[in-house]
């Protein structure tokens, strides 16, 4: 099976590491010798040269590569010698036009671009089914945990009913560290720490706004519900909002902040939401800390079940792009598994439901005068539109104002929208209202 390369980063060295470190083991599990026939990085030698390649492991130990590199990726998929690209360049507008034109040279492709798979993944599969080849794409969701392969073929008899990820390691570290700080941490500190440590980006903004998140939701939740794409379709929201002071106030409650992918199938259609939630402390989730990602999926048969793991990484990474060669080496003569999970004539494209008609239990803090009355004022208008109180804080007086902090029971999201508004409209109520949604995971 000869694999061509087009991007040599992180991921793009690991795969190369892996594959030399591992290559007597793949070789007894397919019966195939993976033999890297080009690289294409635009820093490689433009005539093209054979080139050895030294990789380490972190042990120590040392393997020597010989392939051909070349500085145009394009070479790589027109190169008669490679049977299975691979896409690791990230970014849509040249990764779709590398895909595009390596399945209509009749290679099967394999990607870790959660972006393009999400934005473009309908007429990439569609483009491969007409070919005969596969497109395979483990890596682009939760690095190496494989929860492709978990739900489209381990949970392959079960209706899913939901699944709940934290799926960016960045917001989770985020989220965490400001947690376990325990004292008034901001997030523009802890985000700086981040970006130092190397698990946030120069620019963060498809972290911690949920764009990230929001591309491997789109993914997920076609598979799970055998659905198109539908990346437009998902609202998003990120984690700048959330203060110290919600995270104390979560754990006062009870609770813990992290930032959620939510997909969930039901009458009215499909739920698709990437936001900050509160979680139990007692579930599995709310144990998930750091750069650490996890899936939970609930379907009929096989109950909740919950995917755990490094999301990202050169070697959990790897790992996923190396599994999906292999899938497809053992797959050989034929076009393997359908994409989603679901043939292709039985995808079913189904309404997302807006987030305006999303039920669910919701937190809100309020900054209020503190003087007799204000609560019966926050109780008439919330009462006005159905919402009832399910747990209740009340801090003491600082600075001429008191802290109100409300759980409530579930309630639709227009609701709770057209509550705030009057809320904040109240002359007691001082700035704007805080609303964090709280995760149900027993639904």
């Amino acid at each position: 099976m000869r694999i061509g390369i087009c991007g040599l980063g992180t991921v793009g060295f690991g795969v190369l590491t892996l594959i030399a470190k591992n290559a007597e083991e793949i070789r007894r599990k397919t019966g195939f010798v993976i033999e890297i026939a080009q690289v294409g990085n635009r820093n490689a030698d433009p005539l093209g040269l054979n080139r050895q390649i030294e990789v380490a492991s972190a042990k120590g130990d040392t393997w020597h590569i010989s392939t051909q590199f070349t500085s145009d990726i394009f070479d790589v998929v027109r190169n008669p010698d490679v049977d299975v690209v691979l896409e690791l360049i990230g970014g849509t507008d040249v990764a779709l036009k590398l895909v595009t034109e390596a399945i209509r040279n009749r290679k099967h492709v394999v990607t870790a671009n959660k972006a393009l798979i999400a934005m473009h993944g309908d007429e990439i599969f569609a483009q491969a089914a007409a070919a005969g080849v596969q497109v395979r794409f483990e890596a682009a969701i939760a690095g190496g945990i494989p929860i492709v392969k978990s739900i489209r073929e381990g949970l392959a008899a079960n209706r899913i009913a939901w699944l709940v990820g934290i799926i960016n390691g960045t917001t989770n570290y985020i989220l965490t560290e400001m947690e376990q700080a325990g004292t008034n941490l901001r997030f523009e500190d802890v985000l700086k720490e981040a970006q130092q440590l190397g698990y946030a980006e120069a620019d963060p903004t498809f972290d911690v706004e949920g764009i990230d998140a929001a591309h491997k939701l789109t993914i997920l939740s076609s598979i799970a519900f055998g659905t198109p794409l539908q990346f437009a379709a998902v609202y998003t929201e990120g984690i700048s909002g959330i203060t110290s002071e919600d995270i104390r106030y979560a754990d006062e409650l009870g609770y813990r902040i992290r930032h959620l992918g939510i997909a969930r199938k039901s009458e009215n259609g499909v739920e698709l939401r990437v936001h900050p939630a509160l979680i139990r402390k007692e579930e599995m989730l709310a144990q998930v800390n750091g750069v650490m990602n996890a899936v939970m999926v609930a379907s009929d048969s096989a109950g909740r079940t919950m995917y755990y793991g490094a999301g990202a990484g050169a070697g959990p990474t790897a790992s996923a792009v190396v599994a999906d060669v292999i899938d497809i080496a053992r797959s050989e003569g034929s076009t393997g598994i359908a994409n989603l999970g679901f043939t292709p004539k039985d995808i079913q494209a189904l309404p997302v439901v807006a987030i305006e008609e999303i039920a669910c239990p919701c937190y809100l803090r309020f900054s209020v005068l503190d003087q007799p009355g204000v609560m019966a004022q926050l109780s008439t208008v919330l009462s006005q539109h159905d919402i009832s109180i399910e747990a209740l804080i009340q801090k003491d007086a600082h600075g001429g104002n008191a802290e109100i902090v409300i759980v409530t029971n579930e309630v639709i999201e227009k609701s709770i929208n057209a509550s705030i508004v009057e809320i904040e409209a109240l002359s007691v109520v001082q700035g704007d209202v805080t609303r964090i949604r709280i995760a149900d995971l027993h639904e």
